[in-house]
């Protein structure tokens, strides 16, 4: 599983125009899911992303969580995270979690981001052709990953 944390100063996304989701000071997720990824890895991202001390204290150190600042998350569907582009001129997909399975791991990930009382999660549409804003802070971008539930 893959997620890709950009610290935003702002965030939105929409879907043929309709605004689905916007957030303030927090993380963008960009939200990947593998054929061999399971609960236990959504579970090790969900706890990994709201706790990563990646926000800045009074003394400009990357010492706060997104729990600490009182943040709020976007959280989009991102298959292309698992896009092979080591061979030929056209990326390869076979690492990406079928469609039904890498919906229910994603609607699995906002559960349990939710469920750490972050202040707001918002959302993109799974499958869908979204625009998403990001404005990052920093720019601040991790990439965070994992296999059986442990990191890689």
């Amino acid at each position: 599983m893959k997620a890709l944390l950009q610290r935003v100063s702002e965030g939105s996304v929409s879907v043929e125009g309709e605004e689905l989701g916007r957030i303030g000071k927090g993380l963008v997720i960009l939200f990947g899911a593998g054929n061999s990824d399971t609960e236990k890895d959504a579970e090790y991202l969900a706890e990994k992303c709201v706790n990563l001390r990646i926000f800045e204290d009074e003394e400009g150190k990357m010492n706060r969580s997104l729990l600490d600042v009182d943040g709020e998350v976007l959280i989009i569907s991102h298959f292309t995270l698992y896009g092979d582009c080591r061979k030929g001129r056209r990326p390869g997909f076979s690492d990406a979690a079928e469609p039904e399975r890498a919906e229910k791991l994603y609607e699995l990930f906002k559960k349990l981001v939710a469920d750490r009382k972050v202040k707001k999660v918002a959302c993109g549409r799974f499958g869908a052709d979204m625009m998403v804003k990001i404005f990052n802070d920093g720019p601040v971008t991790f990439l965070l990953e994992t296999r059986n539930g442990v990191p890689v």
